[in-house]
């Protein structure tokens, strides 16, 4: 059975007749009309009462209403719904890293070196990103950034220059200062899980792959286990006990706190993690871009039973998604809510946009957004919720326009988008006795609809959405597939209110056309 979540008409309704994908139009953010006081109502209006102390009255009764209107009317304007773009400032070329939050408002990031000649960077929002602050610069590689409470925080990675090696940095006032501490002599800090104030786990990527612990905060270090020319990558710990840490093909799980570390399963790249979080002692997820191990495998896992065995979580595919995408980073905010990034899809034969995956039932089923496309974000990276309607993320790439990096990201304080889309779906592999284009449902649509169609046996398989025009709006299908029955989204949500048409070919014979309506 298909997943068909409910959908809900956006808000947004920008006009797009006669444009191509590059030439969106930017949504407009009203800001609320302002409260007029009634007409008899303002105060030059007013005459003096016989009884002085009633006119006092009156006067400071409507001049408590000016003040209201006032307060009311000058007030920030309130974010709108969906996601919405932030920026942070040049940061030359220093490519992003990490960055955390631990409530709607206060957040950092981290940056690493990109040049010899240039400094690694702390950066802090106040204001939920809407705003960033380079609070801290100096010749290092910052890998991780991990803020415990409002105040004390650290950060890691990899010391430039002369004196090179690891580097554990601590700050104790919200990130406005930071001062070193001391780590063992390693030649970098890959990685790190801080538990509070004295009990801190760090990884070395290096020739030894060791992992160390300290439990005095940081005025002693214990070796808890060394590969020898066997880098570890990452480590996550749930609680004092339970953790993992991971090789590029090894994965290693610790039950007493890090002094013993088991490996799990056999070698392979599908054990590496890039993110991972868990629920309880038992369930988990982790992800990793080269976790493909079959054809038409992801890279998103989960375990039921904590960490012995994993079983394989199928993301949005085909269509317009790339080949090539993947979970990256994800955020787990409530009981069954996962929100990742790494995905995104062919918007033009020429450009990509970003997509964020999101599940609702803790993985069953995998759907995705897609963020405004006059964001011109190609893809995302980080993945930040405090809570199930409050979260960021955030991406630097690199612009052939502008020849530097791009440091933006999206933030939402609503949830994200409430249009959904599943891209393709194969709904069963029955042998259907032909090959065949159905209707579009809902049909009218708004901003979304689906396109069932049946393939006979296997072939290469082009669905191409077009306007009234002739012009081609999205390529939907365009892939080598297997016999069976299929759906797939028309995505409209940036698209005008009209008529478009659909058409299906099977290596490269026409199966049929048809004609679906947009109302908005």
């Amino acid at each position: 059975m298909s997943l068909k979540p409910e959908i809900l008409s956006p808000n947004e309704n920008p006009s797009l007749a006669g444009n191509t994908p590059d030439k969106l139009d930017t949504l407009d953010i009203l800001s609320p009309q302002a409260n007029q006081p009634q007409a008899g109502n303002s105060l030059d209006r007013l005459s003096p009462q016989a009884n002085p102390l009633q006119a006092g009255s009156t006067l400071l009764f409507y001049l408590a209403i000016l003040i209201f209107i006032i307060g009311f009317n000058f007030t920030d304007t309130p974010h709108p719904s969906g996601w919405y773009q932030q920026f942070m400032p040049n940061l030359n070329n220093q490519p992003l890293n990490d960055i955390t939050f631990i409530d709607s408002l206060n957040g950092w990031a981290v940056t690493q070196i990109n040049t010899t000649s240039d400094s690694g960077y702390i950066l802090k929002t106040t204001n939920g990103g809407d705003n960033w602050t380079i609070r801290f610069k100096n010749r290092n590689n910052f890998k991780r950034v991990i803020f415990i409470n409002s105040s004390i925080g650290y950060t890691c990675g990899i010391a430039q220059g002369s004196s090179g090696g690891a580097f554990l940095y601590k700050s104790t006032n919200a990130g406005d200062n930071w001062f070193s501490l001391n780590v063992p002599n390693l030649p970098n800090c890959n990685d790190m899980f801080v538990l509070n104030v004295d009990t801190i786990w760090i990884v070395e990527n290096g020739i030894n792959g060791s992992i160390y612990r300290t439990i005095d905060g940081a005025n002693n270090w214990s070796e808890q286990i060394s590969l020898f020319e066997n880098p570890i990558n990452k480590i996550y710990m749930y609680n004092r006990n339970i953790g993992f840490a991971c090789t590029s093909y090894q994965l290693f799980r610790t039950m007493n706190s890090g002094q013993n570390w088991v490996q799990l399963g056999g070698g392979g790249w599908n054990n590496e993690f890039i993110d991972m979080y868990f629920a309880d002692s038992l369930n988990g997820w982790k992800s990793n871009v080269n976790n493909y191990t079959n054809e038409g495998d992801t890279n998103m896992v989960r375990t039921t039973n904590g960490g012995l065995n994993w079983h394989i979580q199928r993301l949005p595919s085909g269509g317009l998604i790339t080949a090539s995408s993947g979970m990256y980073k994800f955020s787990k905010n409530s009981k069954d809510t996962i929100r990742g990034t790494g995905g995104s899809l062919r918007y033009s034969p020429t450009t990509s946009r970003g997509i964020i995956y999101i599940t609702t039932n803790g993985g069953n089923n995998w759907l995705f957004q897609l963020p405004d496309t006059s964001f011109g974000i190609p893809g995302y990276y980080t993945m930040n919720f405090v809570n199930n309607k409050i979260g960021w993320s955030y991406v630097s790439y690199y612009s052939y326009v502008t020849n530097n990096l791009i440091y933006t990201g999206i933030h939402t304080t609503t949830g994200g988008d409430t249009v959904w889309y599943i891209g393709i779906v194969q709904q069963n592999k029955e042998l259907p006795k032909d090959y065949v284009l159905k209707q579009n449902y809902p049909n009218p649509f708004n901003p979304r609809t689906v396109i069932p169609y049946s393939l006979k046996s296997a072939g290469y398989v082009r669905i191409i959405a077009y306007d009234i025009l002739g012009r081609e709006i999205q390529r939907l299908v365009d892939q080598k597939q297997n016999a069976g029955e299929y759906e797939v989204d028309f995505m409209g949500k940036f698209c005008s209110s009209g008529v478009y048409f659909y058409r299906m070919t099977v290596d490269g014979n026409v199966i049929g056309t048809r004609k679906m309506l947009m109302l908005k």
